[in-house]
């Protein structure tokens, strides 16, 4: 039982040391061969906000987020950090960033109790809220360029503090729970065997 009891805490402790980690370089990087918004709402007035004009796919910019976001770079080493993707309904968008924003897909890269990354896609010959007939007046012209897509990020980032107390207190908390589980297991397990005894 004390070894159960101290990899727990080991557990507990390597977390910690996640926890404390510095992240990836945010603001994220730039998305090469894009040109960068500097359209209101893409820049100062929200926070945390960057946006390019680009003619990526959704797969080549996810894959550029996902390795961008993917690491620390503690020691000029890459420790890759655990990571989830979600994918949001597109309309969410419009919570994230502001009522207006046209989206075509949304999706949030996650390090769990640290920070989370939200990519939003606008595709304009795939929008989804636009008849295919009727899209062609969402089209992208910025720079005398067409453009594919509206790529736009926003960041956020748990303070230190945050982290560890809100991870201490769920991990405390069970392993209070268990602790109360296995004591009550084993006190029922004695009742049935005093009964059958006799």
């Amino acid at each position: 039982m004390k070894w159960i009891r101290k990899s727990y805490w080991l557990v507990g402790f390597v977390i910690t040391i996640y926890l404390l980690l510095p992240g990836p370089p945010l603001p994220p990087a730039d998305l090469p061969q894009s040109l960068k918004s500097n359209e209101p709402g893409d820049t100062v007035q929200l926070q945390r906000v960057k946006a390019y004009f680009t003619n990526k796919t959704r797969q080549d910019v996810h894959n550029f987020y996902q390795n961008a976001f993917q690491c620390s770079h503690f020691l000029n080493v890459c420790l890759p950090f655990p990571q989830y993707i979600l994918n949001h309904p597109p309309e969410d968008a419009k919570k994230i960033w502001r009522d207006t924003k046209r989206s075509y897909y949304l999706e949030e890269f996650v390090h769990p109790f640290r920070e989370s990354l939200f990519v939003n896609g606008f595709d304009w010959q795939r929008d989804v809220f636009t008849p295919p007939d009727k899209r062609v007046k969402n089209k992208i012209v910025v720079g005398n360029k067409v453009w594919r897509a509206k790529i736009s990020l926003r960041w956020w980032v748990a303070p230190v503090w945050a982290r560890l107390a809100l991870f201490w207190a769920g991990w405390i908390m069970v392993y209070l729970l268990g602790k109360l589980a296995w004591q009550e297991a084993l006190w029922n397990y004695r009742l049935t065997k005093r009964t059958l005894n006799g």
